[in-house]
């Protein structure tokens, strides 16, 4: 991965080519007086869930709908 640096002065005239950049794979550092202040890179995909992979992994108490006590709301051990 290559990386551009960019002055935050640049920004607004190069921004289609630096978006370019970043959606190629380069990375971007944006610096406001020789000081890095973002970085931009490339969205990835993310895989695809896959509904009931892990099914039975997570249960929930039986007193989840319970009410909370008292000293919940008030702060008190």
């Amino acid at each position: 991965m290559s990386t551009t640096t960019v002055d935050i002065q640049e920004l607004p005239s190069r921004f289609a080519e630096i978006v370019s950049l970043a959606a190629e794979g380069s990375e971007v550092i944006v610096t406001e007086n020789q000081i890095p202040r973002a970085r931009l890179v490339a969205i990835t995909s993310a895989q695809a869930r896959i509904p009931g992979l892990h099914a039975g992994a997570i249960s929930t108490a039986s007193d989840f709908d319970a009410p909370l006590p008292e000293n919940f709301w008030v702060g008190t051990p």
